[in-house]
């Protein structure tokens, strides 16, 4: 009895830091992206780059609360599409010019700035950190349906 409640407890912890790391990724996204949102006001067609920064910053805010606090597939969903999303628009803007598209100005740039690498590498800790809570939530509940 008492090595199964180890157990659970070791499994709560892992969660629990995997939802850390998972937080800390969107929080450094957000972080980056807020402070550079100033930068890209002058990128601009009818939406300027700096709005976009700002809304990618307030997005990974929300999802960090989600995935702290809320801690439901919901949450982790949205947080998960946060950081694919914010990593699919580094990516594919630094390797092709799009130009501009509908509302949004032309975000091409073909640079790896350090903050760029940041923040691509934060997304990527999230996306990894988040698949993993949603595997094992899948997972948990095909156990639990048996």
């Amino acid at each position: 009895m008492a090595k199964a409640r180890h157990r659970t407890t070791g499994g709560t912890i892992a969660y629990l830091v995997v939802r850390l790391i998972a937080a800390a990724g969107l929080a450094v996204n957000a972080g980056i992206h807020a402070d550079l949102a100033d930068q890209y006001d002058l990128v601009s067609s009818d939406i300027s780059e700096g709005d976009l920064f700002r809304l990618e910053a307030g997005l990974a805010s929300l999802a960090v609360l989600l995935v702290l606090f809320l801690r439901r597939p919901v949450g982790d969903i949205f947080a998960w599409l946060v950081a694919a999303g914010g990593l699919f628009a580094v990516l594919i803007y630094r390797y092709d010019d799009l130009g501009s598209i509908g509302p949004l100005p032309d975000l091409y740039e073909p640079i790896w700035t350090t903050d760029k690498k940041i923040s691509a590498g934060s997304q990527v800790v999230t996306i990894l950190a988040v698949s993993f809570l949603l595997i094992s939530h899948w997972f948990s509940r095909r156990r639990r349906m048996k």
